[in-house]
């Protein structure tokens, strides 16, 4: 049986990660299961020893040779379901941009030909690598079946929300059978794109019902070489948010206006608040003080003991190690100055 989060006992606000990690130089030069199993030890003791309450497992099983400049964010989902055909061709790179589903991308992820279902996708192996490797208090994460189906060329269903919600299904009959203590989904795309909220919101609440340890969303607004993709504010989003069957939620903070803090008033205080105080956009190293002043600010506006969780604002993959590591120690000493521990 799983431990919960919340019979462990951390300080009031809790520090995490958001998901992937760089993906070291001898796992990339080669990649096998053991490297990987290795990796995920490395990694996560890294976190550990920063003082992380919560690590992530580094998303490295998504690591692909042959397209080191992505993190699988979306193509480690979307190439094993039946259904799909991830050849691309130009035609449907053509028809793909007629669509305009997503301007940052040129080609489609995949295209549907029939009935999806999970194919060869793993969800529960991959959580059980890491869990094996190092214990079942980490976090695994799932990236968000609406964001997925806006890079698919659908050429089956013929409707949208049919197959964001077939995709929702068939991420969720596997996260039953996700032993670890917190499940995050990630979803880079509403943020931009809030009047498909209902939808996404039907969606990943299909999945997050299914979860047995804590339920975590993160949201952003992107992330490509250091530049936002989506544009939007967490105004437009709060009735979407306050509807999640989550029990925290991770936000893009650090890099986001001012303004978008006073909004999280207004989240219903059953959910907790992550903050993102890292920014994951620069390679500037945050100081302790800088830390302490964002929680300090962040507190003053959403209310004591609304933030659960401090955290980057995003995934640390496109970052050099180096930065990353001294991030996350800049993250806790910043979070323990605060408290006072």
């Amino acid at each position: 049986m799983i431990q919960k989060i919340d019979d462990i006992d951390f300080p009031r606000i809790r520090t995490t990660t958001v998901g992937s990690y760089p993906v070291p130089s001898w796992l990339a030069s080669a990649p096998s299961e053991q490297s990987i199993v290795d990796a995920t030890r490395v990694i996560v003791d890294i976190q550990r020893q920063c003082g992380i309450d919560l690590p992530t497992d580094g998303e490295l099983y998504r690591f692909d040779i042959n397209h080191p400049e992505t993190n699988g964010m979306i193509d480690y989902f979307i190439r094993p379901l039946a259904g799909i055909r991830s050849t691309i061709g130009r035609k449907d790179a053509a028809e793909f941009a007629k669509n305009k589903s997503m301007a940052f991308r040129t080609k489609p992820a995949g295209v549907v030909i029939g009935p999806i279902e999970e194919g060869s996708l793993d969800l529960v192996g991959d959580c059980a690598r890491a869990v094996n490797a190092v214990g079942e208090q980490i976090k695994f994460t799932v990236t968000s079946p609406y964001m997925l189906a806006r890079t698919l060329l659908d050429q089956h269903y013929g409707n949208f929300e049919e197959l964001t919600m077939q995709l929702a299904e068939t991420l969720a009959q596997q996260f039953s059978e996700l032993h670890c203590a917190c499940v995050q989904i990630d979803e880079a795309n509403i943020p931009g794109n809030p009047k498909d909220g209902a939808l996404a919101l039907q969606a990943i609440n299909m999945m997050l019902d299914q979860c047995r340890g804590q339920r975590a969303v993160h949201f952003c607004f992107g992330n490509y070489g250091g530049q936002t993709i989506q544009k939007g504010t967490w105004r437009a989003l709060i009735d979407f948010l306050n509807g999640l069957h989550c029990d925290h939620l991770v936000l893009e903070l650090a890099h986001r206006p001012a303004q978008d803090l006073e909004a999280l008033r207004d989240i219903a205080p059953k959910i907790k608040l992550g903050i993102g105080v890292i920014d994951v956009k620069v390679n500037h190293i945050e100081s302790a003080d800088e830390v302490a002043v964002r929680i300090e600010e962040a507190e003053s506006v959403v209310g004591l003991d609304r933030i659960g969780w401090v955290h980057p604002d995003c995934g640390f993959w496109m970052l050099k190690r180096s930065v990353a590591d001294r991030k996350m120690e800049a993250l806790v000493k910043g979070r323990n100055k605060y408290l006072g521990i």
